[in-house]
């Protein structure tokens, strides 16, 4: 008689090994807000069965790495095959509710593209137990999952905070594959993950405080060690990390303890671009070589308006129905993108020069001000255009028009390089506008053009004064030699 297998530590809170293991991105509104930024649609990678591991075992953070961090989740068995269910009978094919750590290598995250193969599929790198709960007897949305990393709280949110209810996210699955019973769908982490280094200790839990009997998984441990084999660099990219990548492993740059980040507009510099002109500046550009960096066809709504900031995008493309109907509405790009401006941003936005349309209007306009964007940039129309006006923010738009965005534009994307009047605007460029126009400058060459700028403004208004004492252009503008010392003098009087 064949001997049988012993079970499988690995898999001792689970029904039996999972077929697959599917995790989401990005799932809680404070995770999203966390990382600035918040996904329209959920998305997802796998990772092996290989990665699971029992509580109370241990990780191993691999030699030659950092970043090893945790992320306390709701993880979600596979009672009942799925495939091509709604939202509405979902739920009633998830057996089971435990806890996980999907536990995470940002060392290894770059090259990786988004799969997380190397940075999420390490052995023991997703924790799970240590019980299940009967799904049937569980409020979806009304679960918790907390987390402790050597005693202290560093996680605790609900599902009420995700950005896409589990039913949602188990239905969105079974579209593209089999969900089969025993799979395992890790639901993602709130804010708070952070990173471990051998010897801590990380406790995970995921209750129904408000049902009946407060049902509780109990606590997943994990306890970190340090590995002794490095990766070998003649099989592979080995790991590497950057101030990006510790930043979003710890939370925040505070919390890996790097400096700020130094904004590219000290307020001395604003102060400076407040001064002057966008011609002076187009002239500067122009010497240095750059000549396709104004905004054409954009004027201020409000006249005399001026404006000076940050560029962070938004890309609009052409109306299409059915895009429309998917991209359109509830949460869409726009929305985003006016929720995500911070104080001191310019919100430019690519709408094809078609001023067919509003691209925003007064509700959108108030929702920037109150974040303290300091204004937006369209070559699309504006819409409610007396009520933006009003609102007081600085907005340099292709022309005004009553309809809403429907009509000719479908909200993309945002955040990216855009294409606004005929020149290309990235996030972070910094954007000028007056009643000339609008200029974008490059953030390296901001200090250098904006000095050269105002110099040459100081030696204009030198030229103008003498042209008004009567004398006649010809050798004073452009100055000759004469000229250039009695104004040098004049300078160095000053």
């Amino acid at each position: 008689m064949a001997e049988t297998a012993p079970p499988d530590p690995r898999f001792a809170a689970l029904p039996g090994r999972p077929g697959k293991i599917i995790a989401v991105h990005v799932s809680y509104a404070s995770r999203a807000d966390q990382r600035g930024r918040r996904p329209a649609q959920p998305s997802y990678f796998l990772k092996p069965s290989s990665s699971v591991a029992p509580s109370g075992g241990t990780v191993e953070r691999p030699a030659g790495t950092e970043l090893l961090a945790f992320e306390g989740e709701v993880a979600l068995v596979i009672g009942r095959e799925a495939r091509r269910i709604g939202a509405d009978v979902a739920w009633g094919h998830v057996g089971w509710v435990t806890a996980a750590n999907d536990l995470g290598l940002y060392d290894l995250r770059a090259n990786d593209k988004g799969s997380n193969v190397r940075s999420k599929g390490g052995d023991g790198f997703t924790p799970l137990g240590p019980r299940l709960l009967d799904a049937r007897t569980l409020d979806p949305a009304a679960l918790r999952v907390r987390t402790w990393l050597n005693g202290a709280l560093a996680q605790d949110d609900g599902t009420g905070g995700l950005l896409f209810p589990l039913a949602r996210i188990v239905a969105d699955l079974s579209q593209h594959l089999t969900l089969e019973v025993g799979d395992v769908i890790l639901t993602g982490t709130p804010a708070g993950s952070s990173v471990v280094v051998p010897g801590d200790v990380v406790e995970i839990e995921v209750d129904a405080p408000t049902a009946p009997g407060a049902p509780s998984t109990g606590r997943l441990v994990t306890i970190v060690t340090q590995g002794e084999v490095p990766f070998d660099a003649s099989l592979g990219s080995l790991p590497a990390v950057d101030d990006v990548q510790r930043a979003e492993a710890w939370g925040s740059r505070e919390a890996a303890g790097l400096p700020p980040v130094a904004p590219v507009l000290t307020p001395e510099l604003r102060a400076k671009l407040e001064r002057v002109p966008v011609a002076g500046l187009s002239q500067q550009l122009r010497k240095r070589g750059l000549n396709t960096v104004t905004v054409d066809g954009v004027s201020p709504l409000r006249p005399g308006a001026k404006l000076v900031g940050t560029a962070r995008t938004l890309r609009f493309v052409p109306g299409r129905e059915d895009l429309f109907a998917s991209h359109g509405g509830g949460y869409n790009a726009q929305k985003r993108a006016f929720d995500a401006v911070e104080p001191g941003d310019v919100l430019v936005i690519e709408a094809r020069r078609d001023p067919g349309a509003g691209t925003l209007g007064d509700v959108l306009a108030l929702r920037a001000h109150a974040r303290g964007a300091a204004g937006i940039v369209t070559d699309g129309a504006v819409r409610d255009a007396d009520a933006v006006a009003a609102v007081g923010i600085p907005v340099f738009s292709n022309g005004t028009h009553p309809a809403v965005l429907g009509r000719k534009h479908v909200p993309w994307e945002a955040d990216v390089a855009v294409a606004c009047g005929g020149t290309t605007v990235q996030p972070g460029d910094v954007v000028v506008g007056d009643t000339d126009g609008v200029i974008v400058v490059p953030p390296a060459l901001v200090e250098e053009v904006v000095d050269a700028a105002l110099a040459q403004e100081d030696e204009d208004a030198w030229i103008a004064e003498r042209v008004a004492e009567g004398n006649p252009v010809q050798g004073l503008f452009p100055m000759n030699a004469e000229w250039r010392a009695r104004y040098d003098a004049w300078r160095a009087a000053r």
